[in-house]
């Protein structure tokens, strides 16, 4: 006698996939022409830095390289990390990180250290959509921040706060994904304010921050000095190495880390040592500014040709911001444009965009979209658009 198969768990099937990894899949074949994917330019991967660092970890200690590693992370990667923070402003020891499989693992070791079922989590509206998923299979209720063009607005966060009583506030502030802003620094101080006086968690992501190439740095609400007991701070190696090595790290009071190494331990033991020890040998040998000087221009020149382009490209009444740095351009069309439907017109044009309604956690915003523009040449985006052109006029 066949039994019923027992259900899966409830978050399993409450939460969805994500959209933009579907549009990627539709969008894989060569002749299409794709604005959706935040994938770095390979052809700026410094391939044979990265292929002499593997080179030497594996011919200087192959039984070190290959072998299990401890939770917290390759002390050479995590000294070679804190001394970036701390060239940056953010003074940081190696004992303040912890090396995690990119900065996605990050997010979720940080749920299931602070995150009950039912907890509220605050969100800038729109936000990062694999952080929507992350905080949604911990059970979380999250609750949007409005924001504006400058980013999420302080005073509103303030209200919120005191009203729904959060656990904690997940922000993007630097070239945010996915609408490119930035938060100007008088809001960065006003958001550690709140979390000051309301006793708030401050979880700050920042994988796209050593990719500016227009206008001054502005410090990490981290750095500031007066929440340094409940800010957490998080990066990546994805956007200024390369994403395959998946190479992220947690920066966060020590209680809460040390609560992160546990969770990490249950989840995959440690991040690959070969990986580690590679990215740490790079980082010791190899020129990383300079490297990252050339990504900065070549994206710059790219962002360039898709705000030249977007006029053309997109229905008059349109608008669009101009973003200094990361990889995103927001644009919104006229009211009463659907994003997502026209999505079909423009992948029979083989040419492609995120639609902007998946990045909200509540009430969508269905005329908006988000272009990366560091994927393809300005060539290719100047051809890009013309395809959107024509597809947005069908």
């Amino acid at each position: 006698m066949r039994t019923a198969v027992p259900d899966l768990a409830a978050r399993a099937t409450s939460v969805a996939g994500s959209p933009v990894r579907d549009i990627l899949a539709l969008t894989a074949r060569p002749e299409v022409i794709s604005f959706a994917g935040g994938l770095p330019a390979p052809e700026l991967f410094d391939a044979d830095g990265i292929a002499d660092a593997f080179r030497h970890v594996l011919a200087a200690g192959p039984r070190e390289a290959l072998q299990y590693s401890t939770t917290e992370g390759d002390p050479a990667l995590r000294a070679v990390t804190a001394a970036r923070l701390t060239s940056r402003g953010l003074p940081t020891g190696a004992d303040d990180l912890l090396v995690t499989t990119g900065s996605q693992q990050a997010l979720t070791l940080l749920a299931a250290a602070l995150l009950e079922p039912g907890d509220t989590v605050l969100v800038e509206s729109p936000t990062y959509l694999a952080a929507l998923q992350c905080f949604g299979l911990a059970g979380a209720r999250v609750v949007p921040v409005p924001c504006d063009e400058q980013g999420l607005d302080p005073w509103a966060l303030e209200e919120l706060t005191a009203r729904e009583r959060p656990k904690l506030l997940y922000t993007i502030p630097t070239f945010q994904n996915p609408t490119g802003r930035t938060l100007p620094a008088e809001r960065r101080r006003a958001v550690a304010e709140v979390a000051l006086r309301q006793g708030l968690w401050l979880v700050e992501d920042d994988p796209y921050g050593e990719l500016r190439f227009a206008g001054a740095p502005v410090p990490w609400i981290a750095a500031d000095p007066r929440v340094a007991d409940r800010a957490v701070l998080l990066g990546s190696y994805s956007k200024i190495m390369a994403p395959g090595l998946r190479l992220g790290w947690l920066r966060a009071p020590e209680t809460l880390r040390r609560a992160c190494v546990v969770a990490k331990q249950a989840a995959d033991l440690h991040t690959s040592t070969v990986d580690q020890r590679a990215a740490a040998r790079y980082l010791t040998v190899a020129d990383l500014d300079a490297h990252l000087g050339r990504v900065r221009g070549a994206y710059r020149e790219r962002r360039d040709a898709l705000l030249a382009g977007l006029p053309d490209a997109l229905p008059e009444g349109s608008r669009w911001n101009e973003p200094e740095g990361g990889m995103f351009v927001w644009a919104s069309l006229p009211r009463g444009n659907d994003a997502t439907e026209l999505l079909r017109a423009a992948v029979r044009h083989d040419v492609a965009y995120v639609p902007g309604a998946p990045f909200f956690p509540a009430e969508p915003d269905p005329a908006a979209l988000r272009l990366s523009f560091v994927t393809h040449t300005p060539e290719e985006i100047a051809e890009g658009l013309t395809r959107l052109t024509a597809a947005l006029r069908v």
